[in-house]
């Protein structure tokens, strides 16, 4: 072996490992020479690197062409117009429903007071007489509109 191969050779390694070794090196970062040395990381852990903010990273993206460019314009513009017609769809639906909801409530109570059995109480006497019970049973009703048994 020569003074070379010795100087490239890594310890425990063979001639021919060092030169595959050598050919596979990673890449150095190198580090702006401006850049002041950080201290002691709080968590002690020095071989973490700090993170960025998502904002500074700078990601590379590759040049539209015009046409392109347009092609996904109208794309997404179409995309947005159907989404706003399911969305308005949707609450097209959802108004009808409550107002059908509506129109069942006000029907059911009118047939509720047509069914109804009522009994004008004229002694107001019978009224201080009952019990508790009996004064939440009635209700107070418009004469005018109710039939009278």
């Amino acid at each position: 072996m020569t003074e070379d191969t010795k100087d490239t050779q890594v310890k425990g390694e063979t001639p021919k490992e060092s030169n595959t070794s050598a050919s596979k090196s990673v890449k150095k970062v190198k580090k702006p020479e401006n850049e002041v040395p950080r201290g002691q990381p709080k968590s002690h852990r020095p071989w973490k690197t700090p993170k960025t903010k998502f904002s500074t990273i700078q990601k590379s993206k590759p040049r539209l062409s015009f046409e392109k460019k347009m092609e996904l314009r109208n794309e997404l513009r179409a995309i947005k117009e159907r989404s706003r017609e399911i969305k308005e769809a949707k609450k097209e639906a959802a108004l009808e429903k409550k107002q059908r909801r509506l129109e069942n409530a006000e029907r059911r109570l009118a047939n509720e007071r047509k069914a109804e059995i009522v009994q004008v109480i004229k002694n107001p006497a019978k009224l201080k007489r009952m019990k508790k019970k009996q004064m939440r049973l009635i209700e107070k009703r418009d004469l005018s509109q109710v039939k009278v048994v």
